[in-house]
């Protein structure tokens, strides 16, 4: 089985026309001889020897890919989405436009097919198996194969080891532990300090080098952690009088709020009731 019935081959990226090898472009393919074994040189007319030929590359590099290949006359529109195909000629060279070929570039990850291979052949009755044909130009066929690709994943690349690592070994012995005090100061009492900091203060201690050296000394050496009388529970007896105020704390009811903050509205209710008194007007006094 082949390489593209395993879907192992990569799609074609850019086809390009090309005077020569010396002008065709580095990682490009140019096609020199027909399927049949024809020249697959593209010659302007019978009297000019020098021509150019087609080439196409897989370099998946830019991450686009070619998804369609057609080739259109000097009179029809290029489609939607198309573009002609580059030219790298020699100077004072240039192609043929009353047949061109276009194609159509997508990025890589956007379709699931594209164009696999390209083939020329010579205007003969010639067939080729699995391959669809673009068009004629210039007394060649054009063909190209499309299909599923695969996109090969970029490999990291290896580390390399230092001499340190190499020389590793999980049977060696560990490292010896650093050297503590023999006797460390004795905590302070426990009346004067809490039990936080009389474990960081012990703690510290056996931190610090087992000689006298000045590292091993901090500016607070010898200062004492004390609380505030007024943030010491234990000495004036705050906890007792947040449990006494606690306690006399009463949760009332429904109906004791109902009576404490109950409004009858019979003043409202009064002046609603009351009667605007009568105006006389000036008719009335003068018929009296």
């Amino acid at each position: 089985m082949s390489l593209m019935e395993h879907n192992l081959v990569r799609p074609v990226t850019a086809v390009a026309w090309t005077s020569n090898s010396s002008t065709c472009p580095k990682d490009f393919n140019l096609i020199s001889i027909t399927e049949d074994g024809s020249s697959a040189n593209f010659t302007r007319s019978f009297a000019i020897k020098s021509g150019y030929y087609l080439c196409y590359s897989k370099d998946l590099t830019g991450g686009m890919i070619v998804s369609d290949l057609q080739v259109i006359s000097e009179k029809d529109s290029i489609p939607h989405g198309y573009c002609y195909i580059a030219e790298h000629l020699e100077a004072k060279t240039s192609v043929s436009k009353k047949k061109r070929v276009c194609v159509r570039v997508v990025p890589v990850g956007s379709v699931d097919t594209a164009v696999l291979d390209v083939k020329l052949t010579s205007k003969s009755k010639m067939m080729l198996q699995h391959y669809t044909c673009v068009g004629d130009i210039h007394g060649y066929v054009l063909w190209c194969r499309k299909g599923h690709f695969s996109n090969p994943m970029p490999q990291a690349k290896p580390r390399s080891l230092s001499l340190d690592i190499r020389q590793l070994s999980l049977e060696q012995p560990p490292a010896p532990l650093p050297l503590r005090p023999s006797n460390p100061p004795p905590p302070l009492p426990h009346s004067r300090l809490s039990q936080r900091r009389c474990s960081l203060s012990v703690k510290d201690n056996l931190d610090k080098p087992a000689d006298s050296s000045f590292q091993g000394i901090t500016a607070l050496d010898g200062v004492p952690f004390i609380l505030h009388p007024n943030y010491d529970i234990q000495a004036n007896g705050t906890t007792l009088q947040l449990n006494t105020q606690l306690n006399n704390i009463r949760i009332k009811s429904l109906r004791d709020i109902e009576n404490e903050y109950s409004y009858t509205f019979t003043v409202e209710e009064s002046a609603a009731k009351r009667t605007r008194p009568a105006i006389q007007t000036g008719e009335a006094s003068l018929a009296q």
